[in-house]
């Protein structure tokens, strides 16, 4: 139900664009947007091509936007959270701190699958990299959800331990926690740094998990 109404709230967000040309990808947009395509077949035969382009420098406002082109022209636009009506289906957009965590196709029947990403794009470098050099894809993948669980786990002993310090709280039922890893100031900086290189990492794949990565943003 909470589901559905999300849905037709996307959908109804969706204002008309204006027609003008999609711009081309370029080398120094890698880490400020985002460009993915998506290739349908009309009953006819003919081919419709849309492009999902997504810019994050609204995200400090506290929003991104995504663009649709159809053709090359721009056809729609809406803040993520966005579902476009396109043939047969909607293209779904969701964002996180780090890039995107969802563009997929969602076909009327229900299957879906993730548009393709610009070869130029940051997002269409990592998949070439997995598809040249899997094994070394698959270990920067493993290394990043290894980084992300170590961050995770100081995290919360570094939270436990400020909660049972309070003068009043739960300390009086369950006793003072002292964490057994006291790292530095530069080290929780390392810390920071590494774990947002690792959620940008699998932003790039379009992975997500709201305890790891949401617990890094």
């Amino acid at each position: 139900m909470l589901k559905e109404w999300r849905h037709r709230r996307a959908v109804q967000r969706v204002k008309p664009g204006d027609g003008r040309p999609l711009k081309r990808f370029r080398w120094w947009q890698m880490l400020t947007r985002a460009l993915f395509h998506l290739r349908l077949m009309n009953d006819d035969g003919r081919q419709t091509v849309y492009a999902v382009d997504v810019k994050h420098q609204n995200q400090s406002e506290g929003y991104v936007k995504a663009h649709l082109y159809l053709d090359g022209r721009h056809h729609a636009e809406s803040k993520v959270p966005a579902v476009f009506p396109v043939q047969g289906g909607t293209v779904e957009v969701r964002a996180s701190s780090f890039g995107l965590k969802r563009c997929h196709y969602v076909a009327a029947e229900g299957a879906e699958h993730q548009l393709v990403p610009d070869p130029d794009s940051a997002e269409g470098r990592r998949a070439r990299l997995d598809r040249e050099h899997p094994a070394l894809s698959r270990c920067m993948g493993f290394l990043s959800s290894i980084v992300l669980v170590i961050g995770l786990v100081l995290l919360i002993l570094q939270l436990a331990e400020q909660v049972t310090r309070a003068p009043e709280g739960v300390a009086q039922y369950v006793g003072t926690l002292t964490s057994p890893i006291d790292l530095p100031a530069w080290g929780n900086v390392v810390v920071g740094l590494a774990t947002a290189a690792a959620s940008t990492e699998r932003a790039l794949r379009l992975r997500y998990n709201w305890l790891l990565d949401g617990g890094a943003g």
